[in-house]
């Protein structure tokens, strides 16, 4: 029963949302039809605002961000904000991102990347290495031929132990490593190095 009270509670919780949603959108449709029937000067004596063409700097724009206050006049308070304001008026171009980067003045037309999505670049790569593989083997096979060629290998002959000769002695190459031995009657330690 629980899980159907909380099916039917959660229902009526939405259904009430979209009620609520919908009376506000009509009030805001009230609103906007009542603010384009009056002229600038008549909403701007409603809410108590100077013309947002006589804003000097210094000036308190706050009142204009008020919800009440209609879009276009907003709008036009920000732009005399940024055309009065000489910090926002005037960029000094040291700004990061005050220039354009894309240099669309010198792209090439019908310019292509030979980088694939997933691919990246080494298919393409792959593609001119074996074009310029082909045209190597064209031009000089013979070359070729003669350095694939594979030598045998002369085979390793077995020495009887009773030669005279002398043993090559081998290098070990592996790292010397040092062992530690703890006597219990001395309890002194001794070290013993291993080859």
């Amino acid at each position: 029963m629980t899980a159907r009270e909380d099916f039917w509670s959660r229902r009526k919780a939405a259904v009430r949302a979209e009620e609520d949603a919908a009376q506000g959108m009509a009030e805001a449709q009230i609103r906007e039809d009542a603010v384009a029937e009056k002229d600038d000067a008549t909403l701007l004596a409603e809410l108590g605002l100077p013309d947002p063409e006589t804003l000097e700097a210094g000036d308190d724009i706050r009142a204009f961000m008020a919800k009440a206050v209609p879009e276009h006049l907003r709008r036009m308070a920000l732009r005399r904000l940024w055309k009065v304001n000489p910090v926002l008026a005037n960029v000094d171009g040291l700004v990061e991102y005050g220039e354009d980067f894309t240099d669309s003045a010198t792209v090439v037309e019908n310019l292509q990347t030979t980088y694939q999505v997933g691919k990246g670049m080494l298919s393409h790569i792959n593609a001119m290495a074996r074009e310029t593989d082909v045209e190597e083997i064209e031009e000089a096979p013979e070359e070729i031929v003669a350095e694939t060629e594979i030598e045998p290998e002369p085979t390793p002959t077995v020495e009887a132990e009773g030669t005279d000769r002398p043993t090559e002695v081998i290098e070990d190459r592996r790292p010397r490593r040092m062992r530690f031995r703890f006597t219990e009657a001395t309890q002194q330690e001794t070290w013993v190095e291993s080859a």
